[in-house]
Parts: C-alpha cells; sequence; structure tokens
C-alpha cells in the first residue's frame, strides 16, 4: 500500500504545499531524464524480477479470518507485511536475477517462504490462501473496524470518503454460471474502502532504462486484457457469481473519489487505465499531478530541485506518496536505492493464486511478450488504439476466456487462440532475451499453453466447483464454503490450475 504516514488532520495550506512540492518533484524528473541522472541511462538494466503477493486469512471452514496482526507475529518473517484488511497479509519477494534457472529457484524460494507461513499461521488456528478475490466475504467483512491497524489505512479511508462526500456504491452484474440464464447482481453500498482488499494481486516489477520506459509501459497496456483473461481467478464475492476477474470492476469501484456529478463531467477516476499511449514515463508523472488532488498531503522539507543543484538524488517523496494513490492498472515507479534512481514498471492487473506454479508462469508470459513487444520490428501500439487495449481489459476481465479481443493483423479473436497463435511464440523469443533458461521456458509457458488448451483457469475451476455443488443440493453459501476448502487442498498440493479437476 506504500510509504507509512501517521494518523492526522490536513489544512489547506497542507494541501497547497504538497501541490507544489508533487511539482517541483515532476520537475526534478524532467531534469533527470534530460541530464541522464538515472542509474540504467543509456544501457540495458540487468533484468531484475520482483513480485509482490497478496494473501487471504482463513479459518477452518474456510471463512474469512480477521487476525492478520496475530497471524504475522507468528510466521515472524520480514518479507511478510501487513495490508488494507484484516483478512490480509502481503509477502515481498526481493528483486532477483530473470536470468539462467534463477526463475526456477524462484519459485522454489517462493514455495518454501509460503510454505514455512502456512506451517506457522496454522498453529494460531489461521491458513493463507492465494486467491484474487475470497469467495466467502460477505458484506458485513467490509465494516470499518475490519481495516488494518496501521494509521495509513484508516487515514486513506478517511480521505477517500472526505473526497467522495457519501457512501461507496458496487454495483456489478455477473456473469450466469453453465447452463444457468440469469446473472447473479451485485449492488451494495459500504461506508469503508474495505471492498478493495477484496481484491487481492500479483504486482510484478521490472527495471528498466528511462529512454525505453514508453515502450515497456505501452506494451504492458497492450498485453494487460490476455493477462487477465489468461490468469482469471476472482469469480465471486458476497456470495454472488460476477465476472471471472472481479477484481477489476471491484478495485474500481471501492476506490473511486468521485460522486456521480463528477463521474459525470468525466473527471477522471483514481483506478486508471490511462487515456494514451505514452513516449516517456514524464507523461504519467505529469499526468497523475495535473489531474488527481492528494489524497494524503504529507510533506518534507527537503527541495528536489535544490538537491539536484547541490549534487545530490532527490528521494521525492511527495510525488512518490501522490503516484501510489494514483491507482493505474500499470504503474510508473521512481525509486531511489544506495543514492542511484532508477525506474519500473508495476504491473497490477493480476490476481494472486491459485499455485506457485501458476503465479510464476502468469509472470513468465507478462514478462516474455512485453519484452517480446518491445523488441519487435514495428510497435503493437503503432497499429491498434489505445481504447482497444481498454476494451480487451474489461472484456478479459468478465469474459475470461470467453471474450472476444481486437489485435492488429487478426481483428477479433479469442484469448485462447491469440495466445497459441501469437503470443506463446512471442513469449518465448522475449524470455530468450532476458537469457530465461529452456526448463523454465518449457515449465511455465508450458502452464500457458495447457489453460488454453483445456480452457481452465482458476475462475472456470471455482465457478465449475460452485455449481456442481449447487447441482448436488447445496445452498450457496456452504458451496462456496466447500470450494474453499477444496481450493485450499489443491493449492498446496502445487499442481497447475489447469490439471485441477472437481
Amino acid at each position: 500500500m506504500g510509504a507509512e504516514v501517521s494518523q492526522q488532520k490536513f489544512s489547506g495550506a497542507d494541501r497547497v504545499r504538497f501541490r507544489s512540492q508533487v511539482s517541483r518533484g515532476t520537475e526534478a524528473i524532467a531534469r533527470m531524464l534530460s541530464e541522464g541522472l538515472f542509474t540504467d541511462q543509456g544501457r540495458t538494466p540487468e533484468p531484475l524480477l520482483g513480485m509482490e503477493v497478496e494473501l487471504n486469512l482463513v479459518d477452518e471452514a474456510g471463512e474469512p479470518s480477521m487476525a492478520n496482526a496475530e497471524v504475522l507475529e507468528a510466521v515472524a518473517d520480514p518479507d511478510f507485511q501487513t495490508e488494507l484488511g484484516q483478512f490480509n497479509i502481503e509477502i515481498n519477494v526481493s528483486p532477483r536475477p530473470f536470468v539462467g534457472g534463477d526463475t526456477v529457484s524462484l519459485e522454489q524460494m517462493l514455495r518454501t517462504s509460503l510454505n514455512r507461513a502456512e506451517s506457522r499461521a496454522a498453529s494460531t488456528g489461521n491458513h493463507l490462501l492465494m486467491v484474487g478475490m475470497l469467495p466467502t466475504l460477505r458484506h458485513e467483512h467490509f465494516a470499518r473496524q475490519w481495516i488494518s491497524t496501521n494509521p495509513r489505512y484508516a487515514l486513506l479511508n478517511e480521505q477517500i470518503f472526505a473526497a467522495r462526500g457519501e457512501d461507496m456504491e458496487i454495483d456489478i452484474a455477473g456473469v450466469p454460471l453453465s447452463g444457468r440464464t440469469s446473472p447473479d447482481r451485485l449492488h451494495t453500498t459500504t461506508d469503508s474502502i474495505l471492498p478493495e482488499a477484496a481484491c487481492t494481486s500479483l504486482q510484478l516489477h521490472l527495471r528498466v532504462a528511462p529512454e525505453d520506459f514508453a515502450a515497456h509501459w505501452n506494451a504492458a497496456q497492450a498485453v494487460a486484457g490476455v493477462q487477465v483473461a489468461l490468469a482469471g481467478n476472482s469469480p465471486f464475492l458476497a456470495g454472488k457469481a460476477l465476472w471471472h476477474e472481479t477484481r477489476i470492476p471491484v478495485f474500481e469501484q471501492a476506490t473511486d473519489t468521485r460522486p456521480l456529478e463528477l463521474r459525470n463531467q468525466g473527471v477522471r477516476p483514481r483506478v486508471w487505465f490511462g487515456e494514451r499511449w505514452i513516449t516517456t514515463i514524464f507523461d504519467l508523472f505529469e499526468e497523475n499531478t495535473r489531474y488527481f488532488p492528494a489524497l494524503l498531503p504529507v510533506s518534507s522539507d527537503a527541495d528536489p530541485v535544490a538537491e539536484l543543484d547541490a549534487g545530490r538524488i532527490p528521494e521525492l517523496e511527495e510525488l512518490r506518496l501522490h503516484n501510489g494513490t494514483v491507482y493505474r492498472w500499470n504503474r510508473p515507479v521512481y525509486d531511489v536505492v544506495d543514492g542511484h534512481a532508477h525506474l519500473r514498471v508495476e504491473n497490477r492487473v493480476l490476481p494472486a493464486g491459485p499455485t506457485v506454479v501458476d503465479i510464476m508462469a502468469n509472470a513468465a508470459f507478462y514478462y516474455g511478450v512485453v519484452r517480446g513487444l518491445v523488441e519487435a520490428d514495428r510497435p503493437l501500439w503503432s497499429q491498434m488504439s489505445f481504447d482497444a487495449a481498454h476494451e480487451n481489459l474489461a472484456a478479459g476481465a468478465r469474459w475470461g476466456l470467453d471474450s472476444q479481443m481486437y489485435w492488429p493483423d487478426i481483428g477479433w479473436v479469442s484469448p485462447g487462440e491469440l495466445t497459441l497463435r501469437r503470443l506463446l511464440p512471442l513469449a518465448e523469443k522475449g524470455l530468450d532475451s532476458f537469457g530465461v533458461s529452456e526448463k523454465a521456458k518449457r515449465r511455465y509457458l508450458g502452464v500457458i499453453e495447457g489453460r488454453c488448451v483445456t480452457r481452465q483457469t482458476g475462475s472456470v475451476w471455482q465457478r465449475r466447483a460452485v455449481k456442481a455443488r449447487e447441482d448436488a443440493g447445496e445452498t450457496r453459501e456452504r458451496a462456496l464454503r466447500g470450494m474453499v476448502g477444496d481450493y485450499r487442498t489443491l493449492m498446496h498440493e502445487g499442481e497447475p490450475v489447469h490439471n485441477w479437476s472437481l
């Protein structure tokens, strides 16, 4: 969720000062780009794979467990941290070289770390679940009392509702389960941003040279719809069968600071795909400064331009804090490590789970396709409208593998067919450029191919499992609990989801 802040009240003067500091930070970014002050400027940085995996906590019955403080104390591992909801924690995977056999070693390390954390959580009567949206979450779990104790979360909740001026509305029409004709609909209101905590994701980071940032961001935007269609794992919320990747509309609505009138005026949302292809990372930071008021206007005394004048690399604390409250599906990241500045693309469209190997396959596919698109003779984004990429994301999130997407030189195509015909060979070329081993390529791209052939994602399996239980006479509530229990067992067995049976 970003930098730590303390509980406080903000004045108008605080907001004016923060706006000025963000503007100065944007000015500093422009100057650093022009003066070549980034570590990776003019060269290709070592490819590093970094990820964050958000997890849900459940009890023995598969119900949400509001116990993240207790679980984190038991886990006692600094890689595991709190998240927005008391039923969430997160593991941060330190960046590792994305070459040779190191990709497979990362899988082994992640599995070992999660198994150890699960064992320690189980000693408290709780369990970890890697799923894009916990199927047993209900409306009562979104009460303010279940926000984590970190002051940042309460403050963020307060500021979003202060900007909005009214309760949050969640309104999503679902996709009917197979053989059913009537779709479910979730229509509810809440006085907290906790529906956002229902959206547990896999976040992927890729460090890039400044001059290459725009191409990598554009490529990530272009493939976002295919990503969610192939990796959907969030079909249920509050007892309703909704989209294959319900995280997308829930996150968009749960952090929307705009009342209806501002939406009607076309004011941009905080959860934002964007509105154009870019030519430099500066375009994104400039949009953040121009379009979005501060949510957490906490200012330091440092003048970033003065820091540059003094020969130092600025931390840009305000710009980074502000950037962390504009929830782009592909977010630009400015970071300073040991006095050296670098840039990353943070990919945020993917759900967590279902298994460690599925997570690694999703990561390998993303990194490979993005690299392949960047190295193509003609940029894909010169052949495809930005609106088409945005529409692909919505279609993939709603319909999953049953969606139809637009792709240059093909026209309308299913994501599975597109992947088998075009994107898997492209991903293989991209992974070759990264220096990924043949073993890793076969293992992870084979998982993606398997999903396309069997037409089974995490979302498809969950929907089939619940329907089978309901057809056998179970209520929706009981079917969801039973499915979560089966999911947890299969998750720990570790077979990729396209091999799961009911």
